[in-house]
């Protein structure tokens, strides 16, 4: 039986058809689920479909292929005139375990799983196909999904910028470890939106990486920290253009596609000119959260 359920994730609608029970392997996706209101309109619709066998796509031309860690996902991604085709792999030499078609604006996509798949394979493809998806599709509604930690302390919420190995989620624990009433929004996948009146939020979603966060809020953004490892503690500045370098190598995007572009320069040129960021090199200790909050939280005039 085929089941249809909507969620809403950072203030977007995304509406998941697929057999019931895979919906119900998609405990992450549980916390953001939303009956389906008249007046929204979903920003992206994906179905999923079991199959024997992946079909052939004689039309599409090979993109690109991101195969950059090897304990990281493989996507290879091909293009018609009207389409796009994603075949992703779980790690960079892995086979191919699913395949993601969607229209030229990503609104509306088909998953094909080949049948007989365990259970942790097809919640490892929905699960990154909705990613994905919601990635591409609202890089034009201004939300910026990023590569960060975040903790929230004092009802603010400091992301932690970085790449893999950086120590993020290290730096996270120290704060929950320094202050006993911060918590994690979440560890990997938080989306970055404006409202109107031009104050930034992060939001928690479905996708913490390998901590299992899934918290639905929404918490406004004190500042954006670029972690280095260092043999010492120190907060350094960071000049505009660092900062738009750093932001744009830690967005999710089809960042060679223009259109996908314009709206993550747009968004990040936003966060540069009006949101604190500065680099953090440090050890992984509580000294670390310390330096941080206190750059941060120093009185005026200091």
């Amino acid at each position: 039986m085929t089941a249809t359920y909507t969620y809403r994730i950072a203030g977007q609608l995304l509406t998941l058809t697929a057999p019931e029970q895979w919906v119900m392997l998609m405990a992450n996706m549980a916390p953001f689920r939303v009956m389906a209101e008249q007046t929204d309109e979903p920003v992206l619709a994906l179905d999923v479909h079991p199959e024997q066998t992946f079909a052939g796509h004689p039309d599409f031309v090979h993109f690109f292929t991101d195969n950059t860690e090897e304990d990281m996902p493989r996507l290879e991604v091909y293009r018609s005139d009207t389409h796009w085709l994603i075949r992703i792999a779980q790690t960079s030499k892995a086979p191919v375990c699913c395949e993601l078609m969607t229209d030229k604006d990503f609104r509306h996509a088909s998953l094909v799983i080949p049948e007989g798949q365990q259970a942790t394979t097809v919640r490892f493809a929905i699960d990154n196909a909705a990613m994905l998806l919601f990635a591409f599709a609202t890089a034009h509604h201004h939300a910026l999904e990023m590569h960060a930690s975040v903790v929230v302390h004092e009802r603010k919420a400091y992301l932690f910028l970085g790449h893999s190995g950086t120590g993020k989620s290290t730096h996270a624990r120290q704060w929950l470890a320094e202050y006993h009433w911060a918590y994690l929004l979440n560890d990997d996948n938080p989306v970055l939106r404006f409202d109107d009146d031009g104050q930034l939020w992060v939001y928690g979603t479905p996708w913490s990486g390998k901590t299992p966060c899934y918290r639905n809020e929404r918490v406004r953004v004190a500042a954006l920290v670029q972690l280095e490892q260092a043999p010492h503690n120190e907060m350094l500045p960071l000049a505009p253009a660092q900062r738009y370098a750093y932001m744009l190598s830690s967005c999710s995007g089809l960042k060679i596609v223009h259109e996908a572009m314009d709206g993550i320069h747009d968004t990040i040129s936003r966060i540069v000119l009006h949101t604190p960021m500065a680099k953090l090199r440090c050890l992984p200790d509580k000294a670390a959260a310390q330096c941080c909050y206190n750059y941060f939280n120093q009185p005026a005039g200091i």
